[in-house]
């Protein structure tokens, strides 16, 4: 056993839950400098771990709530800090925000340095309640950060960047190597700052925009015609009845064209 693996032998991350422990004393503090934090401020952590931005979140002057699953971690955080944090035993994909925001007078911060195995499902939980969030600062592995903040036209540009940026702003803004985890990932991280917002764009059916991103990227090497000939059969909808360019490949159009589309289907299928 290396001198690493003895320092942090009580840590036993679990594979099953994704688990690589920030270790980096220094990161962690420049992580939590990110989400600028206020006075009063509602803090929400995901998966806690053993604590390395606990420790620091703790000090500052806020509503602070953390929800982690690992019951030994549970264990863990509430003998050490108690009532200083508010616990929540859960799977942060079956957590209720607005259970959180009934006791709350203002949008909440998220924080966390998020299992890479379900990063797209924090994310996509985030922007459906982002009526409660305000912002977030997010550790996650940096082929996926770059994909949030992908372009059309780039190979990174698909449904992840576009469901992030009809959502939310955001921005890349350090990158962190495997040696400040345990244990060490084998790839590279990066920390990510979304600025959730609610008036991006006028999407007139959310769950049809969805369907329309999704169906479109599941098939990206096809045109559009082609990657949404089962969608449009499934609404009895006719190409030639929407005004829209059905020759482009979906990489090539931009988040406002997909939203176009999207509200001139939805039009037609309510007249």
């Amino acid at each position: 056993m290396s001198e690493l693996d003895k320092k942090y032998e009580k840590f036993r991350p679990k594979k099953f839950l994704g688990q690589n422990f920030l270790v980096d004393e220094n990161i962690a503090k420049k992580i939590i400098s990110f989400l600028d934090i206020k006075d009063g401020d509602n803090v929400l952590e995901i998966g806690p771990g053993h604590g390395a931005l606990t420790k620091h979140l703790i000090k500052f002057n806020i509503n602070y709530t953390a929800v982690e699953l690992d019951k030994f971690i549970v264990e863990e955080l509430t003998n050490k800090y108690g009532d200083k944090i508010n616990l929540i035993h859960k799977d942060f994909l079956e957590f209720d925000f607005s259970q959180l925001h009934n006791f709350t007078t203002s949008p909440i911060k998220v924080i966390g340095n998020i299992p890479y195995n379900i990063t797209t499902e924090i994310l996509f939980k985030l922007y459906d309640n982002k009526q409660f969030v305000q912002s977030a600062v997010l550790m996650m592995q940096k082929e996926v950060a770059q994909r949030l903040t992908a372009k059309p036209n780039t190979k990174d540009y698909g449904i992840l960047a576009i469901l992030t940026q009809v959502n939310a702003v955001p921005k890349i803004v350090y990158n962190v190597p495997p040696t400040a985890f345990f244990p060490k990932p084998k790839v590279t991280s990066s920390v990510v700052r979304l600025e959730l917002k609610n008036d991006s764009y006028v999407i007139k059916d959310v769950d049809l925009f969805k369907k329309i991103v999704k169906s479109s990227f599941n098939q990206r090497r096809k045109v559009m015609r082609n990657s949404l000939k089962k969608l449009f059969e499934e609404k009895g909808i006719e190409f030639e009845s929407v005004n829209f360019d059905f020759s482009k490949r979906p990489e090539q159009l931009s988040i406002q064209e997909f939203v176009e589309l999207t509200n001139s289907i939805n039009n037609i299928l309510r007249s």
